[in-house]
């Protein structure tokens, strides 16, 4: 896709906006739910929470990945001006925006909930071992982004997704992994919160591990040895009347980003 093909930043910014609003929806909510129906089990909030961002993140990368990329994450629109796939100019007001559609999709789901749209949590999440947990669940989300963005596109909405659903219980910290959605989670003072004097280590965390895992798959899987697997490696099946000896159309590596769909 050329940039004369893209949408428009206008367009592009809506999109990251109604993305990352409903991925903090996805995450408050289920929390204020489950612990309303079972105020002593955390494990039902803890789940909802999981399966709730699975199935909703699948979604909204699968919506919204032909428009804006899909980052609903200032750590993954950094890492994509870093690797030149998207104009610096750009990044500014995408990270903006997601920051602000976080704040206002958690400001939303309180007062579904009829709480006020904004209480600053009180839920302590600090110390190395959240910290390490933070590090951890950001080098795998960037991690399961690269490989799939590189290697199965069409898959990266699942792999994304599944990772996400694995990561809340695997990681001591529940994979945060997002700037936006930690800033959005200290608007909330409810089971999924996290103390705003608590905000900036994690997003140093999320940062560095976010580097970590893009420096890597950056050796790992070079965009050169990517377009190699394309032509070498089938994507799909052949139609059972194609002809033997006709090359494979190779996918076209997008101009808005890695997390662009290819063809």
């Amino acid at each position: 896709m050329s940039e004369a093909q893209q949408p428009s930043l206008a367009r592009r910014l809506a999109a990251e906006a109604i993305g990352t609003a409903f991925l903090l929806m996805a995450i408050i909510g289920p929390g204020i739910m489950a612990t309303r129906i079972a105020p002593q089990d955390g494990i039902w909030a803890l789940a909802g929470i999981a399966a709730a961002v699975f199935t909703l993140l699948a979604g909204l990368i699968a919506m919204f990945q032909p428009i804006s990329g899909a980052h609903f994450n200032p750590a993954v629109t950094l890492m994509v001006a870093a690797l030149g796939d998207m104009k610096w100019r750009d990044v500014p007001a995408y990270i903006a925006t997601q920051i602000a559609a976080g704040a206002a999709g958690v400001a939303v789901t309180n007062l579904m909930f009829d709480l006020p749209p904004v209480v600053f949590s009180t839920s302590a999440r600090t110390g190395t071992g959240q910290w390490i947990g933070e590090f951890v669940a950001t080098f795998g989300l960037f991690a399961a982004i690269w490989a799939s963005a590189r290697l199965r596109p069409a898959a990266l909405p699942v792999v994304v997704a599944g990772y996400v659903f694995a990561a809340v219980w695997f990681t001591s910290s529940t994979c945060f992994a997002n700037p936006a959605v930690t800033i959005g989670r200290a608007l909330s003072d409810t089971v999924a919160g996290i103390r705003p004097t608590d905000v900036l280590p994690f997003i140093l965390f999320q940062l560095l591990g976010a580097g970590a895992a893009t420096a890597l798959f950056q050796w790992l899987i070079p965009p050169a040895y990517a377009e190699y697997l394309e032509r070498v490696v089938p994507q799909e099946a052949a139609p059972a009347d194609a002809a033997p000896d006709a090359p494979a159309a190779p996918r076209q590596r997008s101009a808005s980003g890695p997390l662009q769909p290819h063809g």
